[in-house]
């Protein structure tokens, strides 16, 4: 295969709005109505109904199954061909059953939370429930900060044409922007925003400025629809944490992602304080370029190493196999299966959506990886990163429904760990150049900066936002300049006078995920600790292998702080884990200023 794939999605359905597709969605209308039905019914949770319970939460774990077996499919597709209407139409329909959904947990969380604590330690203590005690728990507590049952029902069947149709406001405007570019040699031509990151990876400085200043362009012409979409996504999540009694928006995020506020505290302490040392990394891709300091359409350049090139396909996945050969056979054995099936959808072409991103199916147990390959390092490590994300879903097949939905900051833990495996796998090879070597540990230097810089500087400017947005709508200018303003202050010095991103808070579609606020920082949590346990992996070998897999096996089972404690014996509440994590990057910037003048060009 000399090409980037087309994914294969005929094991969903063998077309869209075939006769299969047509019948599964009807069924599952059918069955969730009935379930909603059923669960205004259930009686209040105590021994006595703990039976009709039991077989309740079986039959809700199917029907979800099936719903996201359909979402991923619409998902993919809609992803693929962003001017599709047809795909946009189908997930506006799913955001219905979604709804329904939504409903449906409503009831659950209201006669969970009136059970007694003897009851429902009780029922979670059933056989049948084995797995799920975590995620009932979890509702539980969502309960607790719940509207009375019309309001909360309200808010559901409003989702669709407000907090999600927002998000998907978003996705259709992103989905069809493309923008003019002038290219060094003088041609001009249309490129859709699905291609600009990888433009903005560019080794040639002006491809990059060119693609950033045009690109900038264009977001700045949609900037009403883009800031009206933020605005509303926030406005709509602070009116109901006030409703729902929520104090701080941190709270909904800190519970999505199963993480204690000590936790993130502890996280964001040691990330302020290594803060510098991504700012030495950047600092050295600066002196490297010739330069004072990086522009932000630099932070995903190439060194300029004399044989810097884009990386064919067929050499991309070359070189992901036999890094994850050396380290992880069963790894390799896995995405060498994924190919074979063609779940990778890589091919660059118009109308596909931006961004990377791992789905799958908890009816056919099966993963898709979606990406825009155009031969940068950073797509092959974006494959990679995929790929992990695939190996933790196949990981927790085997498990129940409910012990599969784990959170994001264990979900980053699995791919940022592929992505190590890469980059080590190749260091560790003797046959690997100088001038490759230089250009790994340039990606370690990077994503030193996208995790200790970057990503918090999201979560800042996030946290900034939403305080703002209670006072009333943020315009684009100051959305713009909160933005500005938030980098300067993370990045520091290390960031040329003038080298924001004003426009990042309008093409980073991370902000408009309506199911998700604050997305972002479980990338910071995820890529430290997979720092710390490939730096446990390399002094233990493979005998730390089957832990590691232990520990994504029970990634739905409990916060994360708790699986990294009984599965790992890690301490992730202490501020000297993330400071221990973050200090493995040491070595390989010093190995990094060590290599430089051997092999930049004279």
């Amino acid at each position: 295969m000399t090409t980037p794939p087309v994914w294969d999605l005929t094991s969903f359905f063998p077309s869209f709005d075939g006769p299969e597709y047509r019948a599964f969605l009807s069924d599952l209308n059918a069955d969730v109505a009935r379930i909603l039905a059923d669960a205004e019914r259930l009686p209040t949770l105590d021994a006595a109904s703990a039976a009709t319970w039991s077989a309740f939460v079986g039959s809700w774990e199917k029907a979800m199954a099936r719903a996201g077996h359909v979402g991923s499919y619409i998902h993919c597709l809609a992803s693929c061909d962003g001017a599709d209407e047809r795909y946009q139409t189908a997930e506006a329909n799913l955001a219905t059953v979604r709804a329904s959904f939504e409903k449906v947990g409503n009831e659950l969380r209201r006669g969970l939370v009136r059970a007694t604590d003897a009851d429902f330690v009780a029922f979670t203590a059933r056989a049948e429930l084995a797995g799920a005690g975590f995620q009932l728990e979890q509702m539980r507590v969502e309960a607790k900060f719940r509207m009375d049952g019309p309001l909360e029902a309200l808010a559901s069947d409003l989702g669709p044409d407000g907090l999600a149709g927002w998000g998907r406001l978003y996705d259709v405007v992103s989905g069809k922007l493309s923008f003019a570019m002038t290219f060094p040699d003088g041609h001009t031509e249309t490129v859709p925003m699905a291609q600009r990151r990888s433009l903005m990876a560019d080794p040639d400085r002006r491809v990059r400025q060119a693609a950033f200043t045009s690109g900038n362009a264009a977001w700045e012409g949609a900037a009403d629809v883009v800031a009206s979409s933020l605005n509303h996504i926030a406005g709509t999540r602070h009116v109901l944490n006030a409703r729902r009694g929520v104090a701080h928006v941190h709270d909904v995020a800190l519970h999505d992602a199963a993480i204690s506020r000590k936790t993130l505290d502890a996280m964001m302490e040691a990330v302020k304080d290594g803060a510098e040392v991504a700012r030495r990394g950047l600092r050295l891709k600066g002196k490297a370029m010739g330069l004072s300091g990086v522009a932000w359409f630099d932070l995903e350049a190439p060194l300029p190493l004399s044989s810097t090139r884009r990386i064919p396909w067929d050499e991309g996945i070359a070189l992901v196999r036999s890094a994850f050969g050396r380290s992880y056979p069963g790894l390799r054995a896995f995405f060498d299966d994924s190919l074979a099936k063609r779940w990778v959808e890589a091919e660059p072409r118009n109308a596909k959506r931006p961004g990377a991103y791992c789905t799958g199916s908890d009816v056919t147990g099966e993963s898709r990886v979606f990406m825009t390959y155009q031969g940068s390092f950073g797509d092959v490590s974006t494959l990679a990163h995929e790929i992990g994300h695939a190996f933790h879903s196949q990981v927790l097949v085997p498990e129940r429904v409910l012990a599969r939905q784990y959170p994001m900051t264990l979900a980053e833990t699995a791919s940022t760990f592929a992505e190590n495996l890469l980059n080590d796998g190749l260091l560790s090879d003797d046959a690997t150049p100088l001038e490759e070597r230089a250009r790994l540990l340039a990606e370690t230097a990077g994503d030193a900066s996208a995790f200790l810089l970057d990503i918090p500087t999201r979560f800042l400017f996030e946290t900034k936002f939403y305080a703002e947005r209670k006072a009333g709508e943020v315009p684009a200018s100051r959305l713009s300049l909160l933005m500005a303003e938030t980098q300067r202050e993370v990045f520091g010095d290390a960031l040329v006078p003038g080298g924001e991103d004003p426009w990042f808070w309008a093409s980073k579609l991370h902000f408009y995920i309506p199911e998700v606020a604050f997305y972002n920082f479980p990338y910071t949590f995820g890529y430290l600790l997979s720092r710390a346990l490939f730096a446990e992996f390399k002094r233990q070998g493979p005998a730390f292998l089957p832990r590691y897999e232990e520990f994504l096996r029970n990634s739905g089972r409990g916060k994360a702080h708790e699986v990294a404690r009984a599965t790992l014996g890690k301490d992730l509440e202490s501020p000297e884990f993330w400071r221990g994590a973050i200090d493995t990057l040491r070595e390989p910037l010093e190995q990094l200023e060590a290599i430089l003048p051997r092999v930049l060009p004279a």
